[in-house]
């Protein structure tokens, strides 16, 4: 197999399931995922561990590889808090470190937060007002409907470059905003043609509208490189979790599917890399390989395997 680089780069999630430690298991992941060679590793938000600062605990005993982040919620956080933790883990990655928002979604909002979920699109727009100057250490006056946020301590971090901002959007105001305000979006159950079809040109014309460079688009894309055949049962219950969500079960009816386990790439080196290449050829940047977490060890070894040996542009096999 002949793989061709291009302009994609290709990282890979962290599952943290080995051991008893999670910090550990996190780390043993990203290091040996470095090790072959991956752009990037990139963890999510949960209510247990805070993403955040696990990726400052990552990329400074991982050396060499970027870390990012998808996606902190914005409802029950403050953008000048969220700076504070970017800026900090940013001085200690020394610019490797991506951050990426997202409105998360209703029933978590409203069960675990105990906030209503009110003008979530708005919300999302002043939050990125107010994130994005900081990142870049600059200071902010901004009274709106929803935030007020004010700099009246000093809030930059010395050694901490400007933090790339991302959103996990897919629905058309969500991009619209993205494309303005932010770097670029991290969508997931976005197959090739969605990608295509609706998220590149969408946040593509609206950056283009407000002066901004093409955006970044960061694909994660639930695979899993092995020939057992568990493992499209396991991706399967891992993934029933996403259509109980309005947003999902948008983005998966333009895919053509009601069940997200038909968009996950489950094969040997070859299968999982051409379908792989279709989601380049529909614009995205960055290719992120989700293998689910109750996937055996040895599954997203290989899988880790396969996404280093993408972004070298060498062959990969077992």
């Amino acid at each position: 197999m002949s793989i061709t680089q291009q302009a994609v780069r290709y990282g890979v999630t962290l599952a943290g399931t080995g051991g008893h430690n999670l910090v550990e298991a996190v780390v043993e992941e990203a290091s040996e995922a470095a090790g072959h060679g991956v752009d990037s590793v990139w963890m999510g938000q949960r209510l247990d561990y805070d993403a955040i600062g696990l990726a400052g605990l990552v990329g400074a005993r991982v050396p060499g590889v970027d870390v990012g982040v998808s996606a902190v919620p914005v409802f029950g956080r403050h953008p000048l808090l969220v700076a504070s933790q970017a800026q900090t883990t940013q001085a200690a990655l020394a610019g490797r470190f991506h951050l990426a928002v997202a409105l998360g979604a209703p029933p978590i909002v409203e069960q675990a937060f105990g906030l209503p979920w009110e003008r979530p699109v708005a919300r999302l727009r002043e939050f990125l007002t107010v994130l994005g100057p900081l990142v870049r250490g600059e200071p902010v006056d901004h009274e709106g409907e929803l935030i007020t946020a004010r700099t009246v301590l000093p809030t930059r971090v010395p050694g901490a470059a400007p933090t790339p901002v991302l959103v996990a959007a897919m629905a058309p105001k969500a991009l619209r905003i993205a494309g303005q305000l932010a770097d670029g979006t991290v969508p997931y159950l976005a197959g090739p043609r969605v990608l295509a079809e609706h998220i590149v040109p969408a946040i593509t014309a609206a950056a283009a509208e407000a002066g901004k460079p093409a955006p970044r688009v960061v694909a994660l894309v639930p695979a899993a490189v092995t020939t057992g055949e568990e493992a499209r049962r396991t991706m399967a219950e891992g993934l029933a979790f996403y259509p109980q969500f309005e947003s999902y079960r948008r983005v998966l009816a333009l895919n053509g599917t009601e069940n997200p386990v038909d968009l996950a790439l489950i094969g040997d080196e070859d299968t999982v890399a051409d379908g792989l290449r279709a989601y380049a050829e529909a614009g995205a940047t960055e290719i992120v390989l989700t293998a689910h977490h109750d996937l055996d060890a040895a599954t997203q070894s290989r899988t880790r395997r396969l996404a280093g040996a993408l972004s070298a542009g060498t062959p990969a096999r077992a």
